[in-house]
């Protein structure tokens, strides 16, 4: 089958000798006609993040049909439309039996190569999936943004995690797609007011679009001021950190009231420091959040509904062809580009 093939770091291929793969018991085969390039697959394109060891097809966030079904399945059948959660979680392990699938003890990821294992992903026209893990999409949801799915669960999962009670107030820092998805999340979830910080113009006229009531071209002071100046001087009751670099967490704990809570769900850096004294001393939360938990039916509700928009968002569509093209630009950082989809099969195969 065709696919796009991380076949050395830095360096990606169209190929036609991708072995299409087989269901097993259990498993759903899924025609692709829809796959987003996450940041997550930029940084492991360049291997920054080691969880892209190649050879490797990425790719997790995705929509198509049903193309077979593996022995035991019932929930779907060829012709279904579907997305998947991007976690294969065991649902055996204690974590899985309580609900917390996201951190299963035997958790993989799609698309993914991190050493411990190998599980090729959706940039390509199929890709197996546990039928556990797959939804069924209402019949107006377009696939290139059904695509962006996976992504809106992020945000979803963060601010359930925040424990949110309904007209709070709240600053989103990093207007980047988790960044904006939180944003719309945490309006859906019962706050407010949502302001959303970042340094790029581009990216908050976006999340202007996308219902901010503040934004704020600002970080460090100047954005702890920004914030202070909004609330009295009080800080907001809960700050969504979608970035993960010193500053931007500093400036979260700095800009949050006592007692107020920091969801963290970047983690650009895989270290920071940490203003403890701050942070025991005002009885801040911290909070980490992973990837998404059962959210995704909720997900397609919002979207299905336009509680959450996602076409704004979306750069371009493209082909798969297209793809090392589009890698090289968004690893370049050029300006104005959001979320690029490709599409493994031309326009009006997708749904054959």
């Amino acid at each position: 089958m065709k696919a796009l093939l991380l076949s050395e770091y830095s360096k990606l291929d169209v190929t036609d000798d991708v072995p299409r793969p087989v269901p097993g018991p259990g498993d759903v085969l899924i025609r692709i006609a829809a796959c987003g390039i996450c940041g997550s697959d930029v940084h492991g394109y360049d291997g920054s993040s080691g969880r892209r060891i190649p050879p490797l097809v990425m790719g997790h966030e995705a929509a198509g049909t049903v193309a077979e079904v593996g022995q035991g399945v019932r929930q779907f059948s060829p012709g279904d439309r579907v997305t998947f959660d991007s976690t294969v979680y065991c649902g055996e392990c204690e974590y899985c039996r309580t609900g917390d699938v996201n951190l299963c003890d035997n958790r993989q990821v799609v698309g993914v190569s991190c050493g411990d294992y190998r599980r090729h992903g959706a940039f390509a026209e199929y890709v197996v999936v546990p039928e556990r893990i797959v939804y069924r999409l209402p019949d107006s949801l377009p696939f290139s943004e059904a695509a962006m799915l996976e992504a809106i669960s992020v945000g979803l999962h963060a601010v359930r995690e925040a424990g949110l009670k309904g007209g709070e107030t709240a600053l989103v820092i990093g207007a980047g797609m988790i960044g904006l998805l939180t944003l719309q999340a945490a309006r859906a979830g019962g706050c407010s007011r949502v302001f959303v910080a970042d340094i790029d113009p581009s990216r908050l006229a976006l999340a202007r679009e996308m219902g901010a009531d503040e934004v704020l071209q600002a970080s460090g002071t100047d954005l702890v001021a920004q914030v202070q100046r909004l609330t009295g001087g009080k800080g907001v009751d809960v700050v969504f950190e979608a970035v993960g670099r010193n500053e931007t967490v500093a400036g979260a704990i700095d800009s949050v009231r006592k007692g107020g809570t920091v969801v963290l769900i970047g983690n650009i850096t895989p270290e920071v420091k940490l203003p403890l004294q701050k942070v025991v001393s005002r009885q801040i939360r911290l909070q980490g959040t992973a990837a998404s938990s059962g959210e995704y039916p909720e997900a397609i509700e919002l979207m299905r509904s336009g509680g959450i928009r996602v076409g704004p968002l979306i750069t371009a569509v493209a082909p798969l062809e297209d793809g090392p093209q589009w890698f090289e630009r968004l690893h370049r950082g050029e300006p104005n580009l959001m979320k690029v989809v490709l599409t493994p099969f031309a326009p009006g195969e997708a749904s054959s």
